[in-house]
């Protein structure tokens, strides 16, 4: 059964008390990986937690930026390892990975109040093969009953007023918004625009998805330089929540491609990248 648009998710583990009674002594990120959902966030936080010198958080996606603000500070930082573990040199730095983040409109004002100096990854996928992904995702989940191209003709109805709510209320969740933002969450420029009205762009690191799955070495490479960690790599380079379904229908993908057109060339502009998307 799909849940109510104001059902709350629930932490995926609860906290002990000897974290909360410790959040005062405890670290806040120095990292965030903030998106997109469907991108390789997985598993280039996997690569990055394994690393000796960085720590990972209690869970991989935290929320707290997004639906999980109002358990306050406190409460993210019981997440994170102590100051004493850090002064020992036991890790340099720490982070989490929670890809709601880019597309969450208040996520961006929240990270600004707690964490103004941490570095964020972003990891872009061709925003085709990113829908038609987070799609299979759902009805893997049990979250989406209708087809594929039904779901993206009823997504505007789907997430109608879901923004403003969002904006207005800091304490509103919308399950349309997190759960059928197929098309929406792959408009990125209007996503690091906002972000980069809150940080400045050199605390951003921008990725391409193809790219790293096609050559993780080298991106996490990349990541480690921007993060000020010693080069290091896996024994093996995983693939984390790799999933298997059937190949989208043509005239599906050139609809979407056209669709997606001029949102990837304000990316290409903002960035002055060209991913070739199109």
């Amino acid at each position: 059964m799909i849940p109510s648009a104001l059902q709350l998710p629930s932490p995926v583990k609860p906290l002990s008390r000897a974290r909360l009674w410790t959040s005062a002594l405890r670290v806040l990120p120095d990292f965030l990986i903030i998106g997109a959902q469907k991108g390789g966030t997985t598993s280039l936080y996997a690569y990055l937690s394994a690393h000796p010198n960085i720590a990972p958080a209690l869970e991989k996606e935290v929320h707290f930026f997004d639906y999980n603000f109002s358990r306050g500070e406190a409460w993210y930082r019981a997440h994170f390892p102590t100051q004493l573990e850090k002064w020992r040199g036991t890790f340099l730095m720490t982070g989490e990975a929670s890809p709601y983040y880019l597309f969450h409109p208040r996520a961006t004002l929240h990270a600004k109040q707690i964490v103004p100096h941490a570095k964020l990854i972003v990891l872009l996928r061709n925003p085709v093969e990113r829908a038609y992904s987070q799609y299979h995702h759902q009805v893997r989940l049990g979250l989406e009953e209708l087809s594929f191209e039904e779901a993206i003709d009823q997504e505007p109805a789907r997430l109608a007023g879901e923004f403003e709510k969002l904006i207005s209320d800091d304490e509103y969740y919308s399950f349309n918004y997190q759960n059928y933002s197929y098309l929406a969450r792959g408009m990125y420029a209007d996503q690091l625009t906002r972000w980069f009205k809150f940080f400045p762009r050199q605390q951003f690191l921008i990725l391409e998805s193809q790219a790293f799955y096609a050559q993780p070495a080298p991106t996490l490479e990349r990541a480690l330089d921007f993060l000020g960690a010693p080069r290091w790599q896996p024994a093996t380079f995983r693939v984390e929540n790799d999933g298997a379904y059937p190949a989208i229908n043509p005239d599906t993908r050139a609809m979407l491609v056209e669709f997606f057109a001029p949102h990837n060339a304000r990316l290409y502009e903002l960035l002055n990248v060209d991913f070739d998307w199109n």
